[in-house]
């Protein structure tokens, strides 16, 4: 194992079949890579399916968590092209939950040959409010969250999960994101929440040419609905959108049933099929 995939707690699962499809799965911010767990066992018998970590995740060394790279999006794209260089893998399907929806944004614009197409879900380039672009929040919102994570840590995540999983803390769901939130060292959670909620991918959104399927709950605190159609719009190359009938912003962990299927029809086909 190579020095990024140590860093990173890449696994390499599934098929050896020569010729099979790689599918990279990458994971938003609170979580690792365990909340792809109701996926995995469905793409394993066909797919080489990779998992990984994103630096800061409770899972990793906090000793190599660098606040200046990660304090912009552009430093997580660089782990997942330092990844798949390092896997020497020459196409894959990425799959981007919330923050890594950006990252494959960000790396495929540097290497659009290694993307077959970008499936995201939950994804957002702008989290703030413009004139023209609702993102959900207002600035003063933001302040409010930040403050609230330096605070009182344990505190923050006791509220802000039930409310981006969508349900009560008696759910599975939640607990499981508060498991994985309460992992992170609350400091480098602090750098990643202003990092992801500050950040303004809109300006590159043209810039991309793979294809891209956009998936998304129909309530999400953290992304309204019309994000979506905005991404759908802006996008360079091909996309496509499917709104689920899901609550929250973590659906592969609240409703896998409704959007583990979801996901499989976007891995499987291309948009023009």
């Amino acid at each position: 194992m190579g020095i990024v995939e140590e860093a990173h707690n890449v696994k390499v699962l599934g098929s050896t079949r020569e010729g099979a499809q790689t599918i990279v799965l990458a994971h938003g911010f609170g979580t690792d890579q365990s909340v792809w767990k109701h996926l995995v066992p469905h793409l394993i018998d066909s797919y080489r399916v990779i998992l990984y970590d994103n630096m800061g995740a409770g899972t990793t060394n906090p000793d190599y968590f660098d606040f200046d790279r990660y304090s912009s999006l552009e430093g997580f794209g660089w782990d997942l092209l330092a990844i798949l260089e390092e896997l020497r893998i020459e196409s894959c399907i990425f799959v981007g939950h919330s923050l890594s929806a950006m990252i494959g944004v960000i790396a495929s614009i540097s290497r659009p040959e290694l993307f077959a197409k970008i499936v995201m879900l939950a994804g957002s380039p702008r989290y703030i409010n413009d004139p023209n672009y609702y993102g959900g929040f207002e600035q003063e919102d933001l302040e409010q969250l930040f403050e609230a994570i330096r605070e009182n840590y344990k505190a923050w995540v006791a509220g802000f999960a039930p409310l981006a999983v969508g349900g009560d803390m008696d759910s599975v769901a939640v607990q499981e994101f508060c498991r994985t939130l309460f992992n992170m060292r609350p400091d480098i959670a602090l750098c990643i929440a202003q990092t992801i909620f500050q950040s303004d991918m809109r300006p590159y959104l043209g810039l991309v040419t793979v294809p891209c399927h956009i998936i998304q709950s129909m309530k999400d605190l953290a992304v309204p609905v019309g994000v979506s159609e905005y991404l759908h719009e802006h996008l360079g190359g091909e996309s496509i959108v499917e709104v689920m009938p899901s609550d929250g912003h973590l659906p592969q962990l609240s409703s896998p049933e409704i959007v583990i299927p979801v996901l499989l029809r976007h891995i499987r086909f291309n948009i023009a099929a």
